[in-house]
């Protein structure tokens, strides 16, 4: 197939649905109800438009009173003679539990149906092992013993199902363990069980993992089974599961793995359990159950570009799950063609809107005529660029970059030579003062200044010469400067932090301050600059004229990474030939984008544009009323709206969001962004509230957890 995009296929075995509405094998009845409630998300109606053949074939529930080690024996007895016949009329079961004690009668039932042929394999994925008996159980839960049972360790009752059919320890394999008592370990491992720990799928990739685990269940057997308690996912994810267990899977990464499982012929059903729907208010972790059984049973129903860019790119984003491919003013086509409003506008890369027709020309024209020449000789845009940049910000010299990250690394570096050879600090000892929360970007020397802990996890050393304070506090700020400061780094609102604004005046007295002791004050306006807060630097609010400042992302008119540091000459003079360079900064063709870029932004007047939209936006938001807002905050058009997320993660939002057709990101899962194009509409902005307002009122209006 040349076309590398998702086709709809044929599938020639009916999906046999089996529901378990029970809880007793957990002594907690929140699970019971799960069946019901992933029928509810359309789940056969969903498998069917991916040409499947399904039949719901019925719910099991608990028909008599008793002990509760006899109704689950009743319940997995049924169970497993429902598989069995489902197998051999090579049909495709599907369980949906109920709590995981039903997976006895589940692989019991499959085992039996192929005994005449051969052994089956089964991937038990799950945090806990499920492999107690009743010696070992320190809670007597019977959900804590199925795996023990299947080998034939468990209560002489349930292993008595099916004729006592029990599985082969050889062709089993745990993935995604990271809670389990020893007993449990010893019994596993005395047995020959392979379990792959949640901390060798973080070294290696779930991919690796699931490799290897496939060739132990396809060897020698006549076909494996997947089983999949939700609790192997990460509760950041998946909440409303039975027993949550910190550090898991992520949905990002199943989803694919076990797309993959549905092209294999060998595959002969799978179990979904432990879904518990008195938890799941938002209802996050019921659409990740039903995704996750659609990409076992049909594949993956995100394009295939997503998952080629998860088997080939680092795993360092977690997109939305949707592929975009024409974008035109501010609105995105995915590859169904449905439109979508763009409230993110790339991290405010995409000040001027999508494919801006004035910036896609030049680029056109430019990269036709004269694209690089490195910067040994001169060429004819870099020159009407660097005056334009000085021209706006008033400053007097500028040094082209890249990315954002660049010009910040270009603006430590000139203010630690500024303190040695201008203020006359001593070798080595010069200091550079940023803010907690700031985000100035990733590179190493920049995470010394990061007080995000994910950021910097398993990145260092560190570089040393930076000293961190509070945000908004000036008074902190001046404790702080000691004879050896060069520089205090500063964004005039904290993007990527949260939105966050600082108390009136902040800036004018830290510029005050610096001045006062002979300290650089820089600006770091990568994503609050060129009239993105309704100003053409955000600085300017308070009257504010920095020593230098670093712009980036709308520089290069959403089409060119284009940056610059932009300072005071005596600065900015400190650069000799060979102390700092790149092959591709100042290109002719970054130049000729970047000059079009900025006078684009003056020509059609958007900084003042983005000042009367934004406080248009900032009303429509605050006259949203809803217990899920914590506040509404912001300056132009770089808003953030706080979410209670004891209520709802934020990111449920985006997902809900995106279903009405409106695009946006949260930050640290607490605040969601509204930075779109300067260009937007009042129009827009009314369609973009309209779908937060009825999202807040759909996630409000859910049952409580």
């Amino acid at each position: 197939m040349n076309d590398p995009r998702v086709q709809v296929q044929q599938f020639p075995r009916t999906i046999h649905i089996i529901g378990v509405a029970s809880g007793l094998g957990a002594a907690d009845r929140g699970c019971e109800s799960a069946p019901d409630a992933l029928r509810a998300l359309d789940l056969i109606e969903r498998l069917r438009a991916r040409g499947r053949r399904v039949r719901w074939v019925e719910t099991i529930r608990p028909y008599r009173d008793g002990s509760t080690l006899e109704a689950v024996v009743d319940i997995c007895k049924y169970l497993a003679q429902q598989v069995e016949s489902a197998v051999r009329q090579a049909e495709l079961p599907l369980v949906l539990g109920g709590d995981h004690s039903c997976a006895i009668g589940t692989w019991k039932g499959a085992a039996r149906a192929l005994r005449s042929r051969g052994p089956i394999g089964l991937l038990w994925i799950d945090a806990h092992m499920d492999a107690h008996t009743p010696h070992t159980t320190p809670s007597g839960a019977l959900h804590g013993m199925p795996l023990a049972c299947l080998l034939g360790h468990g209560d002489p009752a349930l292993t008595a199902i099916a004729g006592g059919t029990r599985l082969e320890p050889g062709r089993v394999c745990l993935i995604g363990v990271r809670s389990f008592e020893p007993s449990e370990a010893a019994l596993l491992q005395r047995l020959g069980v392979r379990v792959f720990f949640m901390r060798e799928i973080q070294e290696r990739g779930l991919e690796a993992v699931m490799r290897d685990a496939l060739q132990i269940v396809q060897c020698g057997t006549v076909g494996f089974g997947v089983t999949l308690d939700l609790d192997a996912l990460d509760p950041v994810e998946a909440p409303a599961v039975g027993t949550p267990v910190p550090g898991g899977l992520s949905a990002a990464a199943l989803r694919p793995a076990l797309a993959r499982l549905a092209t294999l012929p060998t595959l002969l059903g799978g179990e979904i359990v432990e879904y518990d729907p008195q938890r799941d208010r938002e209802g996050v972790t019921g659409m990740l159950a039903a995704s996750l059984a659609e990409a076992l049973l049909v594949g993956e129903a995100v394009p295939a570009f997503a998952e080629i860019e998860y088997r080939y790119g680092a795993h360092h984003y977690d997109p939305l799950p949707l592929v975009l491919v024409r974008g035109e003013g501010a609105y995105l086509w995915d590859e169904q063609g449905r439109r979508y409003l763009d409230m993110m506008s790339a991290y405010s890369a995409l000040s001027h809107g999508h494919c801006h027709p004035r910036i896609t020309r030049v680029l056109a024209e430019q990269a036709r005529t004269l694209a690089l020449t490195s910067r040994v000789y001169y060429n004819n845009r870099l020159p009407l660029f660097l005056r334009r940049l000085c021209e706006i910000t008033g400053l007097p010299m500028a040094l082209p970059a890249n990315t954002g990250l660049e010009a910040v690394e270009a603006a430590l570096k000139a203010a630690r030579k500024w303190a040695y050879t201008v203020k006359g600090v001593a070798p080595d000892r010069a200091q550079i003062i940023a803010c907690e929360g700031n985000f100035h970007g990733r590179s190493i020397a920049i995470l010394a200044m990061s007080s995000e802990a994910q950021y910097r996890d398993g990145f260092g050393p560190y570089p040393l010469g930076f000293e961190l304070v509070p945000f908004g506090d000036a008074d902190a700020l001046e404790r702080a400067i000691t004879p050896d400061t060069a520089a205090f780094l500063v964004e005039p609102i904290q993007g990527e932090g949260g939105i966050i604004v600082p108390p009136p005046g902040y800036l004018a007295r830290c510029a005050r301050i610096c001045r006062a002791h002979n300290v650089l004050l820089i600006c770091d306006e990568v994503q609050t600059g060129l009239g993105r807060t309704g100003r053409m630097l955000a600085c300017e609010h308070e009257g504010v004229r920095p020593d230098a400042v670093i712009l980036g992302k709308a520089l290069g008119g959403g089409v060119l990474p284009v940056s610059a540091l932009v300072g005071r000459r005596d600065l900015m003079e400190v650069f000799r030939p060979g102390d700092h360079g790149s092959t591709f900064a100042g290109s002719p063709l970054a130049a000729a984008v970047g000059l079009e870029a900025l006078n684009v932004l003056v020509e059609r007047r958007l900084p003042e544009r983005a000042a009367e939209l934004g406080g248009y936006f900032m009303r429509r938001l605050q006259e949203i009323s809803s217990p899920l807002v914590r506040e509404v905050r912001g300056k132009g058009l770089l808003i953030g709206v706080e979410i209670d997320t004891e209520r709802v993660p934020a990111r449920v939002l985006c997902e809900r969001l995106l279903e009405r057709g409106v695009l946006t990101k949260d930050t640290h899962g607490r605040v969601l962004r509204f930075t779109p194009a300067l260009i937007i509409t009042r129009e827009q902005i009314d369609e973009a509230v309209a779908a937060l307002r009825a999202v807040l009122t759909e996630l409000d209006q859910a049952p409580p957890a």
